[in-house]
């Protein structure tokens, strides 16, 4: 039997050498899904000298194994964070990132400040769910709707709606372009991540460039071709005054304003994530 501060250290080493961008922090998450501890009960563990058998130890070795050859440490555990959820994730759907978080806030904050009982919020291309299950959680008096296309990723927003008990949503297995066409003009927030990636970026890190499903990556030869289905969508969906966020690249706020601008949308503007990167353009039906 091998103390957990011997394979921590050991994970952790291994995880530096492959350039894993957080190594003490996976070796930490590996550990305890292994054990079904918190990071903080790992590092209390060790800290007191605790054990792992044979098996635990083995098992540790694996996942440390998959995850310094890039798979993502939310395929390995099962799960993701997303604000105050936790997603259930895998193969076939994209992993949300904290920069999303941010993004979700605007469409939180633009259903909790409309002035009716049961504001309406729609998330087109859902994914795993986890924006429509932020905003159906954070402001639970609202009907949310959430689109996904993809069969694989609808599964996996099935099972966190069904995890997480959320009655205030609804999934839609629809094409973003012409789904939900019985709400139109009555919807008060269309919020979207969509692929905003262009054909010929290859994305830089490993995890997303061969684990993330490319629908879920590419937008077209600019980046754009879903944001412009996106407004045409959203167009249709909101009611006058309505409220539009989508989630774009650094380097694309420009261009999605003279987008929106060009499709009749009002008071187009870009904002920046915790890091000061360009992350989400607004605009007002």
């Amino acid at each position: 039997m091998s103390t957990i501060r011997s394979v921590l250290d050991e994970a952790i080493a291994a995880l530096t050498v492959a350039r894993v961008p957080s190594p003490t922090a996976d070796a930490e998450l590996l550990i305890g899904h292994v054990l079904g501890f918190s990071r903080g009960q790992v590092q209390a563990a060790a800290i007191a000298g605790a054990r792992l058998d044979a098996h635990q130890q083995a098992t540790v070795s694996d996942l440390v194994e998959r995850r310094a050859a890039r798979e993502p440490l939310q395929h390995l555990t099962g799960v993701a964070a997303f604000r105050s959820l936790e997603l259930a994730v895998g193969p076939g759907v994209f992993v949300p990132r904290p920069e999303t978080e941010y993004v979700a806030q605007l469409a939180i904050d633009a259903l909790l400040a409309v002035p009716v009982p049961t504001p309406r919020g729609v998330d087109l291309g859902t994914g795993s769910g986890a924006i429509a299950l932020a905003m159906a959680t954070e402001v639970p008096h609202a009907e949310v709707f959430a689109v996904e296309v993809s069969p694989q990723a609808f599964i996996w927003a099935r099972e966190n709606v069904r995890r997480l008990g959320a009655d205030n949503i609804q999934l839609v297995f629809a094409d973003l372009a012409d789904a939900l066409t019985n709400l139109d003009g009555t919807v008060d927030v269309v919020i979207s991540n969509p692929p905003y990636i262009p054909l010929g970026a290859i994305p830089r890190d490993p995890e997303v460039r061969l684990h993330d499903p490319e629908v879920a990556l590419y937008g077209g030869p600019d980046g754009l071709d879903v944001v412009r289905a996106v407004s045409v969508t959203a167009a249709r969906l909101l009611r006058p005054g309505g409220t539009l966020v989508l989630e774009h690249g650094e380097l694309q706020g420009a261009d999605i304003r003279a987008l929106l601008t060009a499709d009749g949308w009002h008071a187009a503007a870009t904002t920046r994530d915790l890091l000061g990167r360009d992350r989400a353009t607004t605009a007002l039906r």
